[in-house]
């Protein structure tokens, strides 16, 4: 959409703002896409104006609101009951257990056993309640009429209306009591009339309690989102941030790197002829530590001498190559001449060592 066909306000985008987060809880829209969307931004005013904070319509607001008060109020009519009746099972539970421990007066007995009767017959009578199915057959062929019978008599019936309500409210006192002390463990040292005020104001305390708690589960959800938003915005920030890291380190220290290594190596190498001058130092100071001067001109004249016997040598076998080329030139028939004169020579070694033996023995 375009955004020239309808624009806001800042004081009215401000005002979108806090529609979309209160009144429509899905929305986590920006000033951005608000912009980007001015005709949608106008369809959420438009309906905020029907809807409230849960995104309910007003109207299914005020039948949900009536309908809880309704309940409510049957809950409440429900509680009474059901904590009348609890009391009333776990006074039949003390009366059982206390039979077996002690002995109770005969107006004891005659109380629980009525109320354990009463309270018999009236659950009994809940299940032929005349509100059920028809379709339903009642339980062993019995009308309400059949369990009314059993109730005890009437007279029976005043007196335990007289003992069961100081009984009751000794009951509720100690239940009231007991939830006192566990929200208020300070409260177990006070007085019974200090314990009743405070009883009194319980509810006002924990109503308080529980609107502060929601209160607070409210206020958690809302920097719940706020927080979910601030990470976003902090992971696309990291992203920029490490985008123009990656470009600094491109444009700037490829540029500079080629600078860096020629210092490097100029500094390699002025090391190392440096080391190369060290070497050749503690050669120096290793030979004028090993000889003296004395043995240093000895073995120059040993060297002269040597170098004057290789050159004499070096000339007697030159000579020896020129004769020996001279004698290359005359080719196989001075070979043939070498190999007489070496067989004639052989023939004079054999009859001149014949010629000593014959003479050693003619001596």
């Amino acid at each position: 959409m375009a955004s020239g066909d309808f624009c806001l306000p800042g004081e009215g985008m401000e005002l979108l703002q806090q529609v979309c987060s209160k009144q429509l809880p899905p929305c986590n829209l920006t000033e951005e896409d608000l912009l980007q969307n001015p005709h949608f931004s106008k369809l959420l005013l438009s309906l905020s104006q029907y809807m409230d904070e849960s995104g309910l319509s007003t109207t299914l607001a005020e039948e949900q609101a009536e309908a809880w008060k309704k309940v409510r109020l049957q809950k409440t009519a429900w509680l009474r009951s059901e904590i009348l009746q609890r009391l009333i099972q776990e006074m039949l539970v003390d009366y059982y257990v206390k039979t077996q421990d002690t002995n109770l007066t005969p107006e004891d007995k005659k109380f629980h056993e009525s109320l354990e009767q009463r309270l018999l017959v009236t659950e009994l009578t809940r299940l032929l309640d005349p509100s059920q199915k028809k379709e339903m057959p009642s339980l062993l062929g019995l009308e309400k009429s059949d369990l009314l019978e059993l109730m005890p008599p009437s007279e029976d019936f005043m007196r335990l209306r007289e003992c069961l309500q100081p009984k009751i409210e000794e009951q509720l006192k100690k239940k009231c009591f007991t939830l006192l002390c566990y929200h208020d463990p300070n409260s177990d040292s006070d007085s019974e009339t200090l314990k009743a005020a405070k009883v009194w104001q319980l509810a006002d305390v924990l109503t308080s309690e529980k609107q502060e708690n929601q209160n607070a589960k409210k206020q958690q959800k809302e920097q719940t989102v706020l927080l979910e938003k601030q990470s976003s915005t902090y992971s696309q920030v990291l992203l920029r941030c490490l985008s123009l890291l990656q470009r600094l380190l491109q444009e700037h220290r490829l540029k500079t790197q080629s600078e860096l290594d020629q210092i490097n190596a100029q500094y390699l190498e002025i090391k190392c002829s440096a080391m190369i001058l060290k070497l050749r130092m503690e050669e120096l100071q290793i030979l004028s530590d090993t000889y003296t001067a004395e043995k240093v001109e000895v073995h120059r004249l040993i060297r002269d001498s040597l170098e004057g016997a290789i050159r004499l040598q070096e000339q007697d076998m030159e000579k020896s190559r020129q004769i020996l080329s001279t004698y290359e030139v005359l080719g196989e028939e001075f070979d043939k001449l070498v190999k007489e004169y070496t067989h004639l020579k052989q023939a004079t070694e054999n009859k001149r060592w014949a010629l000593q033996e014959f003479n050693k023995s003619y001596h």
